[in-house]
């Protein structure tokens, strides 16, 4: 079977534009590989890794915290750029904002800017156990005190100044002796009295005899 001329010409023109076509998208994808910036961002720390950047072009980078400082100053590389120690984030207590900027100079469809958020760092360190505090003074069981009285107007006589209870006379204690009169006072004025009459008579008689014989 022959085939004719013409067909083996549109064969090879097929096979002439997949080749072009194939190539074309090659070079298009080529680009899309190369520029390739991949950095990290840790609750502390920062890394960064630009690598298949243009060698002939002047490109650019920089690493900061928003509405804070730069970590890493705009700085020029060629076709690579790592961070050889990581970049450190200053202490905070609340989640940071890191970007990166990168500028390429063959073209400013490679450039890049994005962003990531840094953690807080949770602290490692265990908090101290917390000890029960010791009492300073062991606590009392006596019931509390009850309010003390006030005192009255008029203060009452202690037991102290009680008057003493009256001493009982002994039985052995001796007679005292008699100062007033006794039973026998009566009898006594009786006979004085007695003799007193008696005399009066006989000085009476006596007398009346004297002038009897006178």
């Amino acid at each position: 079977m022959t085939i004719p001329r013409r067909s083996w010409r549109g064969a090879g023109a097929f096979a002439a534009a997949a080749v072009v076509g194939l190539a074309g998208g090659v070079l298009s994808a080529g680009p899309a590989a190369a520029h390739t910036p991949t950095w990290a961002v840790t609750c502390s720390e920062v890394t960064l890794n630009l690598t298949a950047y243009s060698g002939d072009a002047t490109n650019e980078v920089t690493v900061s915290v928003v509405g804070g400082d730069d970590l890493l100053a705009t700085t020029k590389f060629g076709r690579d750029f790592s961070t050889k120690t990581p970049l450190q984030l200053p202490d905070h207590d609340k989640e940071l904002t890191v970007r990166l900027v990168v500028k390429a100079g063959d073209s400013d469809k490679y450039s890049v800017e994005d962003t990531k958020t840094a953690p807080v760092c949770e602290d490692d360190t265990p908090s101290p156990t917390p000890t029960e505090a010791t009492p300073s003074e062991a606590p009392s069981t006596k019931p509390p005190a009850s309010e003390t009285p006030e005192p009255s107007a008029t203060p009452s006589e202690t037991a102290s100044e009680a008057a003493p209870a009256p001493v009982e006379p002994s039985n052995s204690a001796p007679d005292l002796a008699e100062t007033g009169s006794s039973s026998a006072t009566p009898v006594i004025g009786g006979a004085a009295l007695a003799v007193l009459l008696a005399g009066g008579g006989i000085l009476w008689s006596v007398r009346k005899r004297r002038s009897a014989q006178h």
